[in-house]
């Protein structure tokens, strides 16, 4: 394999080399890639290519495609895609060398070394992870996600090369296997054609659809496809007409333009009636305008002589040039009724946002010198960026792959902020993921937002031109709950990083109490273990650190009696530990928290006798000792902990009652005014059937301890109406005296 093989000239395919004699149809792929090669490369460029595909069918040599053909064919196809965004060399031998590392037995420092260190990087980055054993398909797939955008986010050339693939691997799909084409498809839908459009590959985007909904949905294509050639015919001479008014409007105001009709794709039909739930014959709209000027001014003057040419439909106006999409795209789209009714959507566009429609990020190589594309680099950075932070911030593969899937659905809401900056967010979004748009800060402490002046709540959804003010406060901390309505990947990231590490830094807290109580039976304090006995310990266990095995304990996932016994293995008790072993019990210091929790079916106040039960993967949950839930489980002995109020313990806790009382008019205001006299709140009320002449009402109130709901309870009794109450624990009441 001698990459001098390849001839200089120009004029003669200097990819082939003598010895190959190529099939005539692969002789014709090098011919047309050679052409492309020869308009903007440079010739010694062209030689390092020539060399790489040199390279690539020796080791392919054998190799055949289920299609039939040479494998070669395949990284040709794909470096004559890229060919056509023009991008350098060091790509195009990554396009041409992406499978050897996968496919045969060539390493990542073999082609570092006759290719550069670039061009390995790049083949590093497209090439599939060995599949983890044990691993699941879905696990795996998500991992090869995560490693390519992250190589993506280091060199955007990595995706262009994986799109490419991805496009040459769909126009052959048919001679896969029916069920793993309908799986292609539908990872083309999910991830790839996203990511193109993100880019703003707007061309890759519609043919990657296309032919995925193809595969996906063979029938359905059919019958669309069938459906769209008979209204082609029917249609033709209003397009023809709508054309013609166009073409005769514009030149009229002094308007140059190249104007086009297109017909809508398949998949955007489909996708119409399916999430509109409309028939084919309801989508009338399957023809597009396209309208290209000379400079953003004239944009809008052809705006203006078309609304004057037809009726404009309201609401259907959009000015991508003012505020472009995520991806760099800028037109004006509008909506004309033209003739018999016909809608008719038209863009208008200049030369420049035309570059940028059809080729994204791509335009940085194809348009080197477009000063216009400074700001499309700058946004696919960020972008780029943004996935390096959703990495750290994510627990796994999996996680990162949810996150990534949200981000590649490009929202259409844009808000302002108090200072009247943009923001663009996914569709559906609220104040929290402004918030974390903002900041991470913003976000970790919002407490409240303004929407158009007013005080709405945080899970409020956003619409296009709210001010949205952000309300904070220092000791604020993200909500779980928020994460059932967020939209955006960065909100949602950000907050399950700061809940996991909320969560593991009390549960290390938890563990360090129930290990020091373990160890105290054993006549040992944790204080004053040496530091061979967790060495000795980590060894054995494989734990990563103390602080990881401290966590585990708090989660349930290791028992303390156990640790505490292998810690003790060769540790001698001192006489002070002997004489405080069995002594004290763990300390419940407030409310429930995140490695300490109150059990739902009793609700244990302070006051309340209670016991405590290590629950894997829950931590510690507090029980009363009369709680019916716990007799079921009297079998985990080596769970159950001794546990106890802290004296001066403060928060609120809920507690429940029961009420019945007279069923008269303005009952229900005096009770809940008793309960407020006794300085407590009311979380939540239900009430069973009042058709009788006593009513029975049901109260989650806020209590300090049972001294207070006591009081409570007093305040209730003064009530005339009042007959009977109890406070009731998984709905078996328990009278209180």
């Amino acid at each position: 394999m001698d990459p001098g093989v390849v001839p200089g000239a120009l004029d003669e395919p200097p990819l082939i080399s003598a010895d190959m004699h190529p099939p005539v149809d692969l002789a014709e792929d090098l011919e047309r890639f050679n052409a492309r090669l020869a308009t903007y490369l440079k010739p010694e460029d062209i030689t390092r290519v020539g060399a790489a595909y040199v390279f690539s069918d020796a080791a392919h040599r054998g190799q055949m495609r289920v299609s039939g053909g040479p494998y070669i064919t395949h990284p040709l196809a794909v470096a004559e895609t890229l060919a056509g965004w023009h991008l350098d060399a060091h790509a195009l031998m990554a396009a041409l060398l992406h499978d050897v590392m996968e496919d045969t037995s060539i390493t990542k420092e073999q082609i570092a070394e006759r290719f550069g260190k670039v061009a390995a990087e790049l083949v590093d980055g497209v090439s599939k992870l060995d599949r983890i054993e044990h691993q699941s398909f879905e696990e795996a797939q998500a991992e090869n996600f995560r490693k390519m955008l992250l190589a993506m986010a280091r060199d955007v050339r990595v995706i262009l090369i994986k799109l490419a693939d991805r496009l040459h691997n769909m126009q052959t799909l048919d001679a896969m296997r029916p069920e793993k084409r309908r799986r292609i498809a539908r990872e083309t839908l999910d991830i790839y054609a996203p990511i193109a459009n993100r880019l703003g590959l707007n061309a890759l985007y519609r043919e990657l659809q296309e032919l995925a909904f193809r595969h996906a949905h063979p029938l359905r294509y059919r019958v669309l496809s069938k459906a769209v050639k008979g209204a082609r015919g029917n249609r033709r001479e209003v397009v023809s007409k709508i054309l013609d008014a166009i073409r005769q409007a514009l030149p009229a105001a002094g308007i140059d333009a190249d104007v086009k009709g297109r017909e809508k794709h398949l998949y955007g039909i489909y996708r119409k009636m399916r999430d509109k739930h409309l028939s084919f014959s309801q989508v009338l709209d399957i023809y597009g305008f396209r309208i290209i000027v000379k400079d953003r001014p004239t944009c809008y003057l052809a705006l203006g002589a078309l609304h004057a040419l037809y009726q404009p439909v309201p609401g259907k106006f959009k000015d991508y040039i003012a505020i472009p999409k995520a991806n760099g795209y800028q037109s004006l789209h509008t909506t004309l009724i033209g003739p018999f009714g016909t809608p008719a959507e038209i863009q208008i566009r200049d030369a420049d946002m035309h570059h940028v429609a059809e080729s994204g990020v791509a335009s940085h190589w194809l348009y080197k010198d477009e000063t216009t594309l400074d700001q499309l680099q700058k946004k696919t950075h960020k972008w780029l960026q943004s996935l390096v932070e959703l990495q750290s911030a994510s627990g796994d593969s999996s996680e990162f792959l949810e996150h990534v899937k949200v981000d590649l659905f490009p929202g259409e809401v844009y808000v302002f902020s108090p200072r009247g900056k943009i923001f663009a967010l996914p569709r559906g979004s609220t104040p929290v993921d402004l918030a974390y748009a903002v900041h991470t800060d913003i976000g970790d402490r919002c407490v409240a937002c303004r929407i158009n002046f007013e005080t709405m709540p945080l899970r409020t959804e956003l619409r296009n031109g709210d001010r949205v003010e952000i309300i904070t406060e220092p000791n604020a901390a993200p909500n779980p709950a928020w994460l059932g309505y967020v939209k955006s990947a960065r909100a949602r990231s950000k907050i399950r990083h700061f809940l996991n590490t909320r969560h593991a830094e009390e549960s290390a807290a938890l563990g360090e109490r129930l290990l020091s109580h373990a160890l105290r039976d054993l006549g040992l304090a944790l204080a004053k273990l040496p530091a061979q006995a967790w060495e000795r310990f980590k060894r054995a266990s494989g734990a990563r650190s103390q602080k990881a095995v401290l966590a585990e304990i708090g989660l349930g996932k290791r028992l303390p009696a156990i640790v505490a016994r292998r810690l003790a293995e060769g540790v001698e008790s001192t006489n002070a530990a002997t004489e405080a072993r069995g002594k004290q019990a763990i300390l419940i210091h407030g409310p429930e928290g995140v490695a300490v929790k109150l059990g739902n079916c009793c609700r244990p106040i302070p006051g309340d006798p209670i016991v405590g039960l290590i629950r894997k993967g829950q931590g510690l949950v507090v029980h009363t000792h009369d709680c019916t839930a716990i007799a079921k489980l009297r079998s985990e002995r080596g769970n159950w902990v001794d546990v106890e109020w802290e004296a001066d313990i403060k928060g609120m806790f809920e507690a429940s009652i029961r009420v019945i009382a007279k069923n008269v008019r303005g009952v229900l205001a005096r009770i809940a005014a008793g309960i407020a006299e006794a300085g407590s709140n009311i979380v939540n009320i239900s009430m069973d059937d009042d058709s009788g002449e006593a009513t029975t009402l049901f109260f989650t109130l806020q209590v300090t301890d049972r001294i207070h709901l006591a009081r409570i309870l007093r305040s209730l009794r003064r009530v005339p109406e009042v007959v009977r109450i109890t406070r009731y624990v998984d709905a078996k009441p328990r009278k209180e005296n």
